[in-house]
């Protein structure tokens, strides 16, 4: 998706964090759309895995993993041979999230997971940061009202335990993470529409673009 950037946008690489059905992609969209840059989907409708993840989560948790990792690394690289501003539907570092949680719920073998944090410090050193991260904060029992309502078969086996401890991760992957990188905290309940939403994200990021601690905002300002 190619798209003629705002100028005050040329190269600018916006990440979009949170929890399964936080409204990601919807926000993504209406990013690129808001400040003319491309964007890039989470590998969803082709992932070869995912069947088998929600069937079978201890069998195929490393694997759909590595994919994962795999496809968000592309993703990176492409962003940086193209040299274009880009909005990234969920970051490769939210897949430590997910990877750490499935050993704690006893899911992955903690010798795979070491396995994966191997892979990826090795990858990150081909990485480009994002300038900004947009944090969507949904709630566990949200993330479940929202999988439920959009109806998709792989998900019908997701918990609301899983969602918690995926919350708690979540949680500390934005504490930590808020320490090197600016972080944009979005109660996504705040707003009415994604497009209001990208409207405010662009100001909030003009207005702090060397942000490094978790910002909560006020639409109506």
């Amino acid at each position: 998706m190619t798209h003629e950037p705002k100028t005050e946008f040329t190269k600018l690489f916006i990440g979009i964090a949170g929890m399964i059905g936080a409204g990601k992609s919807t926000l993504a969209t209406a990013l690129g759309e808001h400040l003319g840059i491309d964007v890039y989907y989470e590998p969803v409708a082709d992932n070869e895995y995912l069947d088998d993840f929600y069937r079978d989560t201890a069998r195929y948790a490393f694997p759909t993993q590595i994919y994962l990792l795999n496809r968000r690394f592309q993703q990176h690289q492409e962003i940086i041979w193209k040299g274009r501003s880009a909005v990234q539907d969920r970051t490769i570092y939210e897949d430590s999230i997910f990877a750490k949680m499935l050993v704690n719920l006893g899911l992955m073998d903690a010798r795979d997971y070491r396995t994966y944090q191997q892979l990826f410090n090795h990858m990150s050193n081909f990485m480009c940061r994002p300038n900004v991260i947009v944090y969507l904060d949904v709630k566990p029992e949200a993330s479940m009202r929202r999988i439920e309502a959009r109806s998709r078969g792989v998900e019908s086996g997701i918990t609301l335990e899983y969602l918690d401890a995926l919350y708690t991760g979540y949680q500390e992957f934005v504490e930590d993470i808020s320490r090197y990188l600016p972080v944009i905290h979005v109660d996504y309940d705040r707003f009415h529409t994604a497009e209001e939403m990208a409207t405010v994200i662009e100001r909030e990021y003009l207005d702090h673009n060397f942000l490094r601690k978790v910002t909560r905002f006020d639409p109506t300002r």
